[in-house]
Parts: C-alpha cells; sequence; structure tokens
C-alpha cells in the first residue's frame, strides 16, 4: 500500500500516466486543466481517497455475486457526490490514485506489466465510448472498470477473463455435464471488449491459450473448471441472419447453453453496435451483415435476447 495514501500525480507527470491508461489525446488537457479542482480543495481530495480506498477494500478478493454488486453500488454512489463542474471525469481520478494499488497487487502476483498495461488501458477505451455516446468527455460504466482495477479481470489477447463464482442456475447445468461444481465454486467470466478488432477463431484460440498460462501462473490456488459468458452475442437467433462461418457464429458453435433470459434485452445489441442504445431501430445503418442483423430483426417486431454459455476451461 503507498505510504502516503491515495494521490494524483502532480500536474506535470499526470499526462505520462494518463497515456499508459490509454485515455483519449482530446481528454488529456482537460483532465490536467481539472486537477487542480481535486488537489486543491479538501473535500474533494477528501472525497478521492474514500472512493479509492472503498475501490480497493479486500483487493484481490473474489467476493460472491452479491458481494459484488454491493460493493460496486456503493463506490458508484460515492462518484456521484463529485462536484458538477469534474462532472464524468472524477471517475477517472479515482482510477488514477487507485493504480499504486493495483500495481504493487500485480507484482507480488508476478503478474507482467504488459498484461497490466493491457488490461487498464480499458479506461481509455471506456472514455472514448463515452464521447462517442455523448459527445464530451468522462467514463462511461465506472462500475464495470472495478473489476480491472480489483485484481479481478484481465485481458488476455482479444478476451477478457475476469475471476468469478459459479452462479445458482448454472451449478446444475455443469453438474449435469460431469462437472464437479458447487455455486459459489471458482470458474472464470469471459467477456468480449469493443475496439479490439475481429472476433476471429484464431484470436479467441489464442486469448484461451494465454488465460490457461496465466492462471495456472499466476492463480495457481484457483481451480477454474468451466468458462462462462453472458452477451447478446450469443442469442442464438444470430443464426438466421449471419453466414455460418461469420466470426460470430464460430464464437457461439465454442459454448454450451448455461440457462435462458426470457426478457428482451434490445438496448445491447444497439449500444454495442451503434454505440447509443436510445436509437430508433428505424434508424439504424445497414452498413455491415452485423448491423442489418440487429436492425432487420427489430424493425420486424422481434428481439434479442442475453445468451448464457459456457464450456470447460
Amino acid at each position: 500500500m503507498p505510504p502516503d495514501g491515495p494521490a494524483l500525480p502532480d500536474a506535470d507527470g499526470l499526462p505520462e500516466v494518463l497515456l499508459d491508461l490509454a485515455v483519449p489525446h482530446e481528454d488529456i488537457n482537460t483532465l490536467v486543466g481539472l486537477s487542480g479542482a481535486v488537489a486543491h480543495d479538501a473535500g474533494v481530495t477528501r472525497l478521492l481517497e474514500e472512493c479509492v480506498l472503498e475501490l480497493v477494500r479486500d483487493l484481490g478478493d473474489v467476493a460472491g455475486d452479491a458481494g459484488n454488486r454491493e460493493g460496486v453500488r456503493r463506490f458508484g454512489e460515492r462518484l456521484t457526490e463529485a462536484p458538477q463542474a469534474l462532472g464524468a471525469y472524477f471517475a477517472a481520478y479515482v482510477f488514477v490514485a487507485a493504480l499504486p494499488y493495483r500495481r504493487a497487487y500485480h507484482q507480488e502476483r508476478g503478474i507482467p506489466a504488459e498484461v497490466t498495461r493491457h488490461t487498464l488501458a480499458d479506461l481509455g477505451r471506456n472514455m472514448a465510448s463515452h464521447r462517442r455516446r455523448h459527445g464530451t468527455g468522462g467514463v462511461r460504466a465506472p462500475q464495470w472498470l472495478v473489476h480491472h482495477f480489483r485484481g479481478e479481470l484481465y485481458q488476455l489477447g482479444r478476451l477478457q477473463f475476469e475471476r468469478a463464482t459459479v452462479g445458482q442456475r448454472a451449478a446444475p447445468v455443469l453438474r449435469a455435464a460431469g462437472l464437479d461444481a458447487m455455486p459459489g465454486e471458482a470458474c472464470l467470466n469471459l467477456h468480449i471488449p469493443d475496439y479490439r478488432g475481429p472476433l476471429t477463431p484464431a484470436a479467441c484460440d489464442r486469448s484461451l491459450t494465454l488465460a490457461g498460462d496465466f492462471f495456472r501462473r499466476h492463480f495457481p490456488e484457483e481451480t477454474y473448471r468451466a468458462a462462462m459468458c453472458q452477451s447478446w452475442l450469443l442469442d442464438p437467433q444470430l443464426k438466421r441472419y449471419l453466414a455460418a462461418d461469420s466470426n460470430i457464429v464460430r464464437f457461439q458453435e465454442r459454448f454450451r447453453v448455461a440457462c435462458e433470459d426470457t426478457a428482451p434485452a434490445d438496448e445491447e445489441p444497439v449500444r454495442f453496435v451503434f454505440g447509443n442504445p436510445c436509437l430508433p431501430a428505424e434508424a439504424l445503418p445497414r452498413r455491415t451483415s452485423v448491423e442489418r442483423a440487429v436492425g432487420d430483426h427489430l424493425r420486424a417486431g422481434g428481439h434479442w435476447y442475453i445468451g448464457h454459455g459456457w464450456f470447460p476451461f
């Protein structure tokens, strides 16, 4: 733990840190300019410190589903207490001030600096997504980045892998398939980040190989029997629109069904494909096969659903 507690780099050092986090260049001057409002306001400084300590509490532990949700909720609530002048940028300062804690944890685990850099670059990716959606700077869904800065999630090639636990609905499915899995046991949640190029079978194979080596080396005390994924990309309806050899269909074929959702999640594909979940179906472009699939299905009165899949790890 840093001996002096959470703190921001000075105005000269902050740009280099932001560049390492892949923060978009158009946001760096603003973040440096506003940093004085954090450093010279006792109330904001105290809020920053409290948010960082909330973020790194029990660093490296993987809480159960309920514990994770509660911790993320508390963290999100504290972020909203920041002055309006800092807006959606305040979360970026919190993550920057939390870096020494996260890096110390990685060093203890022997995690390569390259993995740390690629993982934490999700801050920049989220800021790019915020600007794409709103046209202004900020951090989109800062609660999602809690997993990165707590040592739960790692970018390994094309995919991200989150240290997690088997849920109540998934456990019976895994046992029926012959895996000795109970609720609360370790598993890996698999995520598909944006801005990382095509989801090719070769890229996915490489990620899975990297993940196997990574977790055996750096978390040898944890045994992962299954990789889980929850995503609209696993909605089987996509096979009606996409070619059998498309990257998405071939990605789906890696998975067995864990459970099915009955509640529509139409905003999810619109958010990830077009950048704005509020776009009306009739206005969605048809430039690519995926855009045509998402929009045509909605315009025909259909719905999209979150797919829940798994495969033995």
